[in-house]
């Protein structure tokens, strides 16, 4: 059908993904309308294909780093709502563009989509599996503030319990912890079957996945999280500069972990973790986006911030 995709898809488009369904089986299906066209309006008109088989699992715009002022001048309307609807932002033609733009380029999506994911690697250094993660918000900065949470409530549980209540208290967080794992498994596997402009799903994902100060409550909630989502390459010594100076419990509070995977200066990607005294320093694969993650007992957030210079 020649027709715009958001006029023509109802009726064609069900009996297309009927038949595609029916004769593949596919586990996800990839819908790339037309570039100039309202993103919410394509996402309604596949909502209002009613078929109980499939459900819309993402909306991900690709995003031209080096182009993307021109577009929001030339095409306003659109290109904002391609932004702002997607759940998920990829970066293209990163390759050769200086930091500063980068920056500028990430800040200016932020402040129109403050929530979804942002791709800013290249994609030669990614895997397909990482990017249908941050298409799904699978292993997201918000999960890993998650896990690194349950390590600090375990550290705080050998330090005030005893054996038996440290035995109590470690079978009944992870109870907790495996029935979050059975949910999130169980909400995925509901929507795997279908994708509009590549994955994830839209809503029942509150959390702010690029900047966090959450106040965490039950046995943890003596604990602040703090976590940035950060394109900014450092350089090794700096990372371990930076993690040597988290003891100072004056300046930064009681830091009880540290994690996070960075852009190397030199071209290698960082990876890092850090309980009290010992910080573990080494090079690893590429991520979609840096992150940085700090766990302590009365944070003092915008030190730690200043710290990373994120």
């Amino acid at each position: 059908n020649s027709g715009c995709i958001c006029c023509s898809l109802v009726g064609d488009f069900k009996t297309a993904l009927e038949k595609v369904l029916e004769q593949y089986h596919p586990d996800r299906i990839l819908i790339e309308p037309s570039g100039v066209g309202k993103l919410s309006d394509v996402i309604r008109a596949v909502q209002n294909i009613d078929m109980h088989d499939v459900e819309l699992d993402g909306f991900t715009t690709v995003v031209d780093a080096k182009k993307y002022k021109m577009y929001m001048k030339n095409f306003g309307e659109f290109f904002d709502n391609q932004i702002t609807y997607a759940s998920c932002l990829i970066l293209s033609h990163t390759s050769g563009l200086s930091q500063d733009k980068l920056d500028d380029c990430v800040k200016s999506l932020r402040e129109k989509n403050p929530k979804a994911p942002i791709v800013t690697t290249e994609w030669d250094q990614l895997t397909g599996a990482q990017l249908v993660d941050a298409m799904t918000q699978k292993n997201t900065l918000d999960d890993e503030l998650k896990a690194l949470l349950e390590e600090a409530a375990k550290h705080d549980h050998h330090h005030h319990h005893d054996d038996d209540e440290d035995d109590h208290d470690h079978e009944h967080h992870h109870h907790d912890h495996d029935d979050d794992d059975h949910d999130h498994e169980h909400h995925h596997h509901d929507h795997d079957d279908d994708e509009h402009e590549h994955d994830h799903h839209h809503h029942d994902h509150d959390d702010d996945e690029h900047e966090h100060h959450h106040h965490h409550h039950h046995a943890d909630d003596v604990f602040t999280s703090w976590g940035r989502e950060t394109a900014r390459p450092y350089s090794a010594d700096e990372i371990k500069a930076c993690l040597e100076a988290l003891s100072d419990e004056q300046k930064y509070g009681t830091v009880l972990r540290a994690k996070g995977i960075v852009a190397g200066t030199d071209g290698t990607w960082i990876h890092f973790d850090y309980v009290p005294g010992i910080p573990d320093v080494r090079t690893g694969s590429a991520s979609t986006i840096g992150r940085l993650c700090v766990i302590g007992a009365d944070l003092k957030e915008d030190a730690v911030s200043e710290l990373f210079k994120a």
